[in-house]
């Protein structure tokens, strides 16, 4: 899709320079790393624990599989197709269905939200107990909503967020979790570790075994997302063909890894019962490892750091993407409307910031776990992206391209297919609430979208009255 109208020409000067590439092999694992390590493991590690117990180092596991299903047939699809546009260049390819493809890129759109979201309550409840305030749930609530007004306009003031930028975040969200590791290492160097815990499958009394690993895997996914963003780098990467494969596989490895040792480091240290129980349980894990080190008192802020960092990446890429779908004309063209003096689309930015304060106040009042419906949320939509994605990638093997790619063996998309598609269904034991919060955010696209055909249809009526013949040249 374009945004130029009917009777344009572009000339081959006119056209916009491509974009530099400038991503070396290393700089492209610390972007997978960094956009993948964040919320998930900080927030829902109790919440995983409460479904499975000490097993929660499994769910993770089978998340990280699943996820690596998938990339494989992003690994297909970026190597075949090399642009910044990702699930919806894929989709629109292999169906050719703009509502599909809307569906796509508002159902990321939406993700980023939730997500965005999500680090709104992890950032509230770790300032609320770094500084001791004991502010309550209504205190929260008016924290977590400052939290995105702040986001808001930082985002509203222009960010560049630069490669090198990346690199300290991703350090500092590493840190964290190897703090984690190291209290685990000094918890066992103490004798305070039970690691009989890690062996131990508890699951709620409504739910057999698979249904609680299939629950808990729901949660776990939403730490696993992020690698699928790293795609729209692909015209910024070099040889991103050769570079592609090894370096996403890797990123995916190396999280996966981290992530099932803090796990089995948390269950560990801390009993399941008091681990479900806290909205910071990774804190937790800090204050009952090493209680007699000042670990904890600092724990609080470098979650802060990374989930606001988390945030931050999600709301700009929603509000982008938000402004790019109204410069396509596939939303009111308002939404693309770009300051003069801060060059930043700021009408998708307060309409994107709007949603999340809507989403977040709903959310807190409607359900008992906010972050669990949040999280949960987030990984709903992405597992149904993945979903068309995994089946865009098989469609496509009929679409002959001239370059070299790398290729997924066939199994793996059937299965990826397969697996998020059944995430995605109540099948899995996914919790009710995250299909209304989702029914609400792709409900809010569907309405635009309509309003959007409406502009469009009444626009090209009249453009059939043509009163300039150099338009019909």
């Amino acid at each position: 899709m374009s945004d130029a109208r009917p009777g344009s020409t572009t000339s081959e000067q006119d056209r916009p320079p491509e974009l530099r590439r400038f991503l070396t092999p290393k700089l492209l694992l610390l972007f997978i790393v960094g956009d993948i390590l964040g919320t998930g493991v900080y927030a829902l590690t109790g919440q995983v624990a409460a479904e499975v117990g000490g097993a929660a180092w499994l769910p993770f596991i089978i998340a990280f599989v699943i996820a690596t299903l998938t990339a494989f047939s992003y690994l297909e699809l970026v190597t075949k197709y090399p642009q910044a546009a990702g699930a919806a260049l894929y989709t629109h390819k292999a169906f050719g269905i703009h509502f599909l493809t809307f569906l796509v890129a508002f159902a990321v759109l939406s993700s980023g939200i939730t997500s965005a979201s999500t680090a709104s309550r992890v950032f509230a409840r770790s300032l609320d107990q770094g500084f001791g305030l004991d502010l309550g749930n209504s205190g929260i609530l008016v924290v977590a909503l400052l939290f995105m007004i702040v986001l808001a306009l930082v985002n509203l003031r222009g960010v560049a967020h630069g490669i090198m930028t990346n690199v300290v975040l991703t350090l500092v969200e590493l840190t964290g979790l190897l703090l984690v590791l190291l209290v685990g290492v000094w918890a066992i160097v103490q004798g305070d570790a039970d690691f009989s815990r890690v062996v131990a499958f508890d699951t709620p009394e409504d739910k057999n075994v698979f249904l609680a690993v299939t629950t808990a895997t729901s949660l776990a996914f939403f730490a696993m997302v992020g690698f699928e963003d790293s795609v729209n780098m692909a015209e910024e990467t070099k040889d991103p063909v050769s570079t592609f494969p090894r370096i996403m596989l890797t990123g995916l490895s190396i999280t996966g890894l981290i992530y099932v040792l803090v796990s089995i480091t948390a269950v560990a240290l801390v009993p399941i019962g008091k681990l479900a129980a806290t909205e910071t349980p990774l804190l937790t894990v800090v204050e009952t490892g090493a209680p007699n080190l000042p670990i904890d008192e600092i724990y609080p802020f470098i979650t802060m750091f990374a989930v606001a960092n988390t945030a931050l990446i999600n709301m700009l890429m929603a509000s982008r993407l938000l402004y790019g779908m109204a410069r396509q004309h596939v939303l009111p063209p308002p939404l693309a409307h770009v300051g003069r003096k801060r060059q930043t689309p700021w009408v998708a930015i307060l309409f994107t910031t709007l949603l999340a304060l809507g989403l977040i106040t709903y959310v807190f009042n409607a359900s008992e776990d906010a972050v669990a419906t949040l999280g949960g949320t987030t990984a709903l939509l992405l597992l149904a992206v993945f979903t068309v994605v995994n089946v865009a990638v098989l469609v496509l093997r009929r679409d002959h391209v001239d370059s070299r790619h790398f290729v997924a063996p066939t199994i793996l998309p059937v299965i990826g297919a397969v697996t998020c598609l059944y995430l995605v269904t109540p099948l899995s034991g996914r919790d009710g609430e995250q299909y209304v919060v989702a029914g609400i955010m792709i409900g809010v696209g569907v309405v635009l979208w309509v309003i959007t055909w409406f502009i469009n249809r009444a626009f090209y009526a009249e453009r059939t009255y043509v009163k300039d013949p150099a338009e019909l040249e």
